[in-house]
């Protein structure tokens, strides 16, 4: 045993005699060969693993610079102004003037207490309602700003997200993702369209926005 040993002859089994050091000596290096094997296993599972996570991250990664230099290029977002939040986008008024046509009255999708909604659509593709502050408003820059985080921070599947705003040539405007389903009111102010909203639906409905509500509470 111990010759085998000396010569690196690990894994040869032998006969156990009774009070023979060299018994011990053979089962270490068994198991020294075993552990060896183990690890052999663990990294030839764990280094192509941890490669593929590795290379997942920088696909990703380039994507996202791609996407973000594409939208910088195609003027989508404006490079001149500071977002107050990391999930906002800053958008130039042109882009927006133009993917409302010129905030044209076919575009125009309602209007609130806080100014008309036109629909949109970006040079990308993606669908928007801007929605633009009237000019009668006494809502200054730094208020609005305000309004925009406590915005961009409301995030629930009920409620419209909030994509990024603009405030170029002192217009303030804030840009929503587009609900093709339109508003409520429009269904249940119409004689007609309110046939559409069976009970079943109606219930969804209220329980929609009441989790809505509960969420801003």
């Amino acid at each position: 045993v111990s010759y085998a040993k000396a010569k690196g002859l690990l894994g040869y089994n032998v006969w156990q005699v009774p009070n023979d050091d060299n018994w011990v000596l053979s089962k270490a290096a068994q198991e020294e060969e075993k552990d060896q094997r183990n690890k052999q296993r663990i990294l030839a599972i764990v280094l192509p693993t941890v490669a593929i996570i590795i290379l997942l991250l920088g696909t990703m990664t380039c994507y996202l610079q791609r996407r973000v230099l594409k939208w910088k290029v195609m003027g989508i977002i404006a490079t001149g102004q500071k977002s107050p939040s990391p999930n906002l986008q800053v958008f130039h008024f042109a882009n927006i003037k133009a993917a409302t046509k010129n905030f044209s009255s076919e575009n125009k999708l309602g209007e609130g207490g806080f100014g008309p909604v036109y629909k949109g659509k970006l040079l990308d593709g993606q669908e928007i309602a801007a929605k633009r502050l009237s000019v009668t408003s006494k809502q200054g820059l730094e208020e609005f700003k305000n309004e925009v985080k406590v915005a961009a921070k409301l995030q629930h599947v009920n409620l419209a997200r909030l994509l990024g705003f603009c405030t170029e040539r002192e217009e303030k405007i804030l840009i929503y993702e587009y609900m093709p389903n339109k508003s409520l009111d429009f269904y249940i102010y119409d004689p007609h369209k309110r046939l559409l909203l069976d009970w079943e639906k109606q219930v969804h409905i209220i329980e929609g926005v009441t989790q809505g509500l509960l969420y801003l509470q």
